[in-house]
């Protein structure tokens, strides 16, 4: 087994879902990492400032000298024990740190005094990630494109989920794309982001998906901002465009945003606390969007969706919801969407039903 990773096997280490263990400190796992790594640092955060401190004042020789000091005794044996449990869960875990230097040789030495002989990456953290950056832009610039439109509430990312060709935007960001769209969970750091981004794209060019089918969004997907080079390509590229009548775009955003999100609120808070969290969460959505929707027009919406949440709370009706709804869509959403269309010059290859779209997908593959 080599002892050291090299930049010609990146690809197969990030498409192998290779279990990683992370040895920067925490406050530099926080920033980003790596999907599949887990944060098993070799210092804390207080030991490796007091250990660049001592560099900038004393030296690499003394700064090393009180890392050792710093990670010693039962601490050490405590750092290597987690590594070791770790690697006795899976014993394919590699080691990384910021550039494939000090921490993970130091690392990798005490592992094998141990008797496990672990490889580490060349390059380390640093590497790896402008790896991932250059394999987004290389996929921007390679790919044919195709980006699925479609008016709010029509079903896109039900339809991108069931399609090989996909990769879900907001599913990677955990956010829906709209004023109304963030999570329970929260959204990832925009390195982490980038970096599942990036593998997703690795992922279907390796499966030879045929066309990269991506939703219609802006650069922003809650915080999460989409790399440049990929938006501008997806600004650029052809449109197939989902046509669902009114009806059902109400019943999607109901799902989505009052059924769906309130039942997650309940499972995860209980019905009193979680109905509370569920109509403040509306409550604050509609109020992002206020003064592009006027006051009186927003005065309306809301006042009809505190109908809406006190009659879901008391009996389960939901006829209030509905009303909303259809209303921010008529008067919002759809004229948005039809100002945003007539400034797009890219071609509308076809449109359609979500059927007579999987048919046209289904051939053209």
């Amino acid at each position: 087994m080599t002892d050291r990773i090299p930049a010609t096997e990146y690809d197969a280490l990030l498409l192998s879902d290779t279990p990683m263990i992370d040895l920067r400190a925490p406050v530099e796992f926080a920033k980003g990492a790596f999907p599949g790594s887990v944060s098993l640092p070799l210092m804390t955060d207080q030991e490796r400032a007091a250990v660049g401190t001592c560099y900038k004042q004393q030296g690499q020789q003394a700064a090393i000298a009180l890392g050792h000091q710093l990670v010693s005794g039962a601490v050490k044996q405590a750092r290597i024990d987690a590594w070791l449990e770790q690697i006795q869960q899976r014993p394919d875990t590699v080691l990384y740190c910021f550039r494939g230097g000090m921490r993970s040789e130091i690392t990798q030495s005490w592992l094998a005094q141990a008797g496990v002989h672990r490889p580490y990456v060349i390059g380390g953290y640093k590497a790896l990630r402008g790896h991932l950056i250059a394999r987004t832009e290389q996929r921007a610039e390679q790919a044919e494109v195709l980006v699925l439109a479609g008016m709010t509430g029509s079903g896109k990312t039900d339809f991108l989920l069931k399609r090989p060709e996909a990769v879900d935007l907001e599913g990677l960001a955990n956010h829906r794309g709209s004023s109304f769209g963030r999570r329970l969970t929260p959204q990832p750091a925009q390195i982490d982001f980038e970096n599942r981004l990036a593998l997703a794209l690795m992922r279907h060019q390796r499966d030879q998906r045929g066309a990269l089918l991506l939703e219609d969004e802006s650069r922003l997907i809650g915080r999460a901002s989409l790399p440049l080079t990929l938006f501008n390509r997806m600004s650029q590229a052809p449109r197939i465009v989902l046509e669902v009548d009114q009806t059902a775009r109400v019943e999607q955003i109901l799902k989505d945003y009052v059924i769906n999100l309130r039942a997650e609120y309940l499972a995860r808070d209980g019905e009193e606390v979680g109905h509370i969290g569920f109509a403040e969460q509306l409550s604050s959505s509609l109020a992002r969007v206020r003064k592009r929707l006027g006051g009186q027009l927003y005065q309306k919406l809301d006042q009809l969706l505190s109908t809406g949440l006190e009659q879901q709370q008391r009996d389960g009706d939901l006829c209030a919801h509905r009303e909303w709804i259809a209303i921010l869509l008529s008067e919002y959403y759809d004229p948005m969407y039809h100002y945003q269309m007539a400034k797009q010059e890219s071609e509308v290859l076809f449109r359609g039903t979500p059927t007579a779209v999987a048919e046209y997908l289904d051939q053209r593959s």
